[in-house]
């Protein structure tokens, strides 16, 4: 008989899988943009960056004690960080993507476990 490895091991190594893919994928579109708009940004991200802040501050359940942390590349919205519930992970995405000018949302927000 073989054995298998705690099903606890399994789930880390998939998280480590997850947590490599975001971080590979948003790297490369960093690339991306960069070579688009050069360090400083492109123009409109600063802007476009303070109004989803802005949008996020009107729906209290998306602040503290939730972790989330905004990015603007070219027009899209990176969100990173923890909330406690799965509609609060997708409140914040409808908050970003109602935001004026946002061209896509990647939301990289996952739950908190307690």
């Amino acid at each position: 008989m073989t054995q298998t490895a705690p099903k606890t091991l399994r789930t880390s190594g998939s998280l480590r899988v997850a947590v490599l893919v975001v971080a590979l994928c948003t790297a490369l579109a960093g690339c991306a943009t960069y070579r688009k708009c050069g360090f400083g940004g492109c123009p409109g991200d600063a802007d476009m960056l303070a109004a989803v802040k802005a949008a996020f501050a009107e729906h209290p359940s998306l602040g503290p004690p939730t972790e989330i942390t905004i990015r603007v590349v070219d027009h899209v919205v990176y969100l990173y960080g923890q909330v406690n519930t799965d509609f609060d992970r997708r409140m914040a995405e409808d908050v970003a993507y109602k935001v004026d000018g946002v061209n896509k949302v990647v939301n990289s927000i996952s739950l908190n476990y307690p």
